[in-house]
């Protein structure tokens, strides 16, 4: 079976990949800055702002636990965004590509 060799420069210039890879990067970059931030808040929110880290919000719990463990939360949000986005519209964009190419 012979390999099949494909124009990666045509491919790049092709108006549904460039669409692919915006709508692609700007998702990321995007859900990339949000998830940095959220992330470094909580050791930045710790270490200047210790008061409010160590408001009791239930029994022993307080918002410094709520917002460590909110994270994995978010996380996992992000991931299943992620994937209901990807299966809507970047796998659709892929298969168009695909289907042109073929």
């Amino acid at each position: 079976m012979a390999e099949r060799q494909y124009d990666w420069g045509a491919i790049a210039k092709n108006p549904k990949f460039v669409e692919l890879h915006r709508k692609k990067t700007t998702f990321l970059v995007g859900w990339w800055v949000f998830s940095t931030v959220f992330y470094f808040l909580l050791p930045i929110g710790a270490a200047y702002a210790p008061g409010l880290f160590k408001i009791k919000i239930l029994g022993r719990i307080n918002f410094g636990y709520l917002f460590a463990l909110s994270q994995f939360f978010v996380s996992w949000g992000i991931a299943m965004y992620y994937a209901h986005v990807a299966n809507k519209d970047f796998d659709r964009l892929t298969r168009e590509l695909v289907d042109e190419l073929k």
